[in-house]
């Protein structure tokens, strides 16, 4: 299990709309990296447009977001195009880099059990290292939490430029 001031685990994954999501493209920036359960769903649309609203606060405190799922690249680049999102999204149909963080859990609906990513974030710094990390978090209100997180004199984020 993950814990803060580990090394974020390495990831290289396809993107949407195009081309490779990677660690190192991140390096020397803050990064949300955020795994949600299925694009298009009402909770992970939610969670987008929320993030996507605030994206302007996230650029000013030099931290990006890259959102993951299991989905394929087409449903994200169409997820991605709908919600016209100003970040990638990532792919990760083989569930490596979702092991890799352990968020990839046993799930549970209407007494199914199944497998399933659990929705999780991951505030990495700028040196590569897990600031903060929220396992089965809620929705509402996540982004703005990141944002006091970034904002908080006490983080860990190394180099952080004030606004």
């Amino acid at each position: 299990m993950l814990r803060i001031g580990d090394a974020a685990p390495d990831f290289c994954l396809p993107r949407a709309p195009a081309g490779e999501a990677t660690l190192r493209a991140h390096s020397g920036h803050n990064l949300l990296l955020y795994f949600f359960p299925r694009a298009a769903t009402s909770g992970c649309t939610k969670q987008a447009q929320e993030l996507a609203s605030l994206f302007p606060q996230f650029q000013a405190r030099d931290c990006a977001i890259l959102g993951v799922s299991a989905d394929s690249p087409a449903k994200q680049a169409r997820f991605h195009a709908a919600q016209n999102l100003p970040f990638a999204l990532a792919c990760d149909e083989t569930h490596e880099t979702c092991h890799a963080y352990g968020v990839w859990q046993e799930k549970q609906f209407y007494g199914r059990k199944f497998m399933g990513i659990v929705r999780s974030s991951f505030l990495i710094g700028r040196n590569s290292q897990l600031v903060k990390i929220w396992r089965q978090l809620r929705v509402r209100g996540h982004a703005a939490e990141v944002l006091a997180v970034l904002d908080a004199p006490d983080t860990p984020l190394q180099n952080m430029k004030n606004r």
